[in-house]
């Protein structure tokens, strides 16, 4: 597991719990369906057990514990069905910041987008999976703080945020390598940015729900949805290279 955090200034035992909890689920110290001791964790962290227990609730709160009645605590795992759902919220709220992007968009903010792009290409030259992982959300964090609205970046980097990663990290690196992934990724940031700001909310949510069905298909090899999002014919003018729905979360 990775160190107990206890730099962290200003912070309460139990949110030191937490943060300690939330890392160790980002970087695959506990993973989906692993049991989680809240004993261990005090012992481990030199706390009673009350803030560890607090840390828990609020973590069961955001999605990502269960606590389940006379088995146990486990680090939750998300189910194919309900992953659908997360990647068109996704869409959607994504979208939404990248129209805010761009109808502000400067200099400074493209030198910000294209410095976490450039990130992601020098983990993937690496073949650095876990850097490319931490480097890819980081892009897509960037993407929602350059929207410039607040309560759209809170909800989906405290909210859902914890959602995208634990998905990420237990599909996307079954889907392309990861020069594969940088290219895929390098495109959609030059859609985003090319593509009239009319458009840009639907190729977004074109982007995430190509995304989903390919993991359908080739990770939870299920039948597709009956209708997809964007299966109706459109005017000719929506759409994304196909290889650009072959990429990581």
């Amino acid at each position: 597991m990775p160190d107990n955090g206890k730099g962290e200034r200003g912070a309460s035992t139990s949110q030191r719990v937490e943060a300690f909890i939330r890392n160790a689920i980002y970087q695959g110290h506990l993973k989906p369906r692993e049991r989680l001791i809240e004993d261990d964790i005090a012992q481990q962290l030199g706390c009673s057990r009350g803030p560890v227990r607090e840390a828990v609730l609020r973590l069961e709160r955001d999605g990502m514990i269960r606590i389940t009645p006379r088995r146990g605590t486990f680090i939750r795992d998300i189910p194919p069905g309900e992953v659908e759902v997360v990647f068109s919220i996704r869409g959607k709220l994504e979208g939404l910041c990248v129209r805010y992007m761009r109808e502000d968009f400067t200099a400074e903010k493209k030198a910000v987008l294209m410095k976490a792009l450039a990130a992601m290409k020098t983990a993937a030259s690496a073949k650095d999976d876990e850097r490319f992982l931490q480097y890819d959300m980081r892009l897509h964090r960037t993407i929602w703080k350059l929207s410039g609205k607040q309560q759209l970046y809170r909800t989906l980097n405290f909210a859902m945020n914890p959602l995208f990663f634990m998905i990420a990290r237990a599909y996307s690196t079954k889907l392309n390598p990861v020069d594969e992934a940088y290219r895929n990724h390098e495109r959609y940031v030059e859609t985003i940015l090319e593509v009239s700001i009319a458009r840009v909310e639907r190729e977004v949510e074109r982007y995430f729900s190509n995304l989903y069905k390919d993991l359908n298909k080739t990770v939870f090899h299920r039948p597709p949805p009956l209708l997809g999002a964007f299966d109706e014919e459109d005017d000719g003018h929506f759409g994304l290279d196909d290889e650009l729905s072959r990429t990581q979360v």
